[in-house]
């Protein structure tokens, strides 16, 4: 195996393509697979895989991996990511015709990279009007997360993707798309959550693709002698494991699920996930909703069932409780609020749901290390996630060997410092 002290100087090849802000950082994945001493002969699971952190160093350590992600955006860059069975040279040649076709275009109809721009050009006798996105797609966006006249130049380079070369290049085009869209195009910044940022009337869409798609190619290149290990993407819910694997199939588990809080981790893929046309409506990001755990409460539905799994557990069901008696204390009577010790039923009850569903897809003595983090998002009332699953796990049979400190960061409603963990899990077998 490479060294791993070596690879910690790597962290932005490959995972620059495309990731999550604020996503657990690769070294601490391979932390764990270092002290699990995992082999290329084992396969270790991502069930919460989003744009592919676990399943990416494993591959570049000639491991093979598996990955489980219901959110298609997410879905698409983890797939990606994984596949470097593709020549390079070819990849920067398709690129480079795409540019010159997209700048052509641009041009021609008087949207030049940086020209003073009204909201249509003039052409001979003619007029381009700007791209939109249809009404219902626009609709499902944040306000101003881009301006028209980047987002007019996108959607030409768009149409240039797709129209182009191979379809095997042009999901490497649109990964990079959607990179240069939330770093370099759009107006989007990231906190805590994800928010709209200085108002940017123009930004050079061409090169800021063109510069991420030469970070693929320099990434491809170093790492192609490992193009054939296996890492495999499934597009499903991590609560339904078991229809998906095979019995038996998992030596190790290595991931980041979402954490109990406000964050509604479908707005940090929203704006590439609308242009790429991987959400169209309203109807599907409200199905994109319900296959996550529950997390936050934009997420609720009355429909959902997952409190079920932990009627049992009179720790949460207290924890629950304290939040809804300091929400009354409080006066606190908007609708998010009134779901806060609902969504903290629905978040534990999820994840006992996916650790029911992920025993019988683990190897008799399979190791698991999940990173999970404290909160105090409700009403200032203290979630210990770490200590909260631990006791899940171990009522469904796993063995618990060791909740791992991993960083602590302040609270942006106390101050107060939470702890980031690593709960580490042994499946002993039925």
């Amino acid at each position: 195996m490479k060294d791993l002290n070596k690879l910690r100087t790597e962290d932005r090849a490959v995972h620059d393509w495309y990731r999550f802000v604020l996503s657990f950082p690769p070294h601490l994945v391979r932390d764990y697979l270092e002290r699990f001493d995992v082999r290329p002969f084992h396969t270790v699971l991502d069930p919460f895989c989003g744009t592919g952190t676990t399943t990416v160093e494993c591959k570049k350590l000639g491991i093979g991996s598996i990955g489980i992600e219901p959110n298609p955006m997410a879905y698409f860059a983890s797939s990606v990511k994984v596949d470097w069975d593709v020549d390079y040279k070819e990849l920067l040649e398709y690129a480079e015709e795409v540019a010159l076709s997209t700048k052509k275009t641009l041009d021609e109809n008087g949207f030049g990279e940086w020209e003073d721009l009204p909201l249509f050009a003039e052409n001979g006798n003619s007029k381009t009007v700007l791209k939109q996105l249809p009404d219902e797609r626009s609709k499902i966006l944040l306000k101003n997360s881009i301006s028209p006249r980047p987002l007019h130049k996108a959607l030409v380079l768009l149409d240039a993707i797709d129209r182009q070369g191979d379809p095997h290049f042009q999901r490497y085009g649109r990964l990079s798309l959607a990179n240069a869209l939330v770093n370099r195009i759009s107006n989007l910044k990231f906190g805590p959550e994800v928010g709209v940022g200085k108002i940017k009337d123009d930004a050079p869409v061409v090169e800021a693709w063109l510069e991420c798609i030469r970070t693929t190619v320099r990434d491809i290149r170093r790492y192609r002698g490992r193009a054939r290990i296996g890492s495999r993407i499934i597009h499903a819910d991590a609560r339904s494991v078991e229809d998906i694997l095979k019995p038996g199939s998992v030596d190790f588990v290595i991931t980041s699920p979402p954490y109990p809080n406000e964050k509604d981790y479908t707005r940090t893929t929203r704006l590439e996930s609308v242009i790429l046309g991987l959400i169209k409506n309203r109807h599907e990001l409200r199905m994109l909703k319900q296959n996550l755990v529950r997390s936050n409460t934009r997420g609720v539905y009355k429909a959902d069932t997952d409190d079920r799994e932990i009627a049992d557990n009179s720790t949460i069901r207290n924890l629950a409780d304290e939040i809804e008696k300091r929400r009354i204390a409080l006066g606190k009577t908007s609708g998010f609020e009134r779901q806060y010790s609902r969504v903290t039923l629905l978040y534990f009850g999820g994840m006992a749901k996916h650790l029911a569903s992920l025993r019988p897809a683990l190897k008799p003595g399979a190791r698991l290390a999940y990173v999970v983090g404290d909160q105090a998002s409700y009403l200032r009332v203290m979630i210990r996630t770490g200590e909260l699953l631990a006791g899940i796990a171990k009522s469904q049979g796993y063995n618990v060997t060791g909740i791992d400190l991993f960083r602590t960061r302040p609270s942006t409603v106390t101050g107060e410092q939470l702890r980031e963990e690593v709960v580490t899990l042994e499946w002993p077998g039925d």
